[in-house]
């Protein structure tokens, strides 16, 4: 069922609504923030997993 989510066919979908919705001027710059907001993602969770100290071994 998940592998079926996100199919080609979906994706050109959800491309086209995007499209319709924001207008072709906007999507670049929406893409862009959301890079961004991917990008500060895995950089904080790459902090916090090196900030954390390792579990003693027994």
């Amino acid at each position: 069922m998940i592998e079926d989510l996100l199919q080609p066919r979906h994706l050109i979908v959800i491309l086209g609504i995007a499209i319709l919705f924001f207008g072709p001027q906007k999507l670049p710059e929406l893409g862009k923030g959301l890079a961004q907001g991917i990008r500060s993602f895995k950089d904080s969770l790459k902090e916090v997993t090196s900030n954390t100290p390792a579990p003693p071994k027994d």
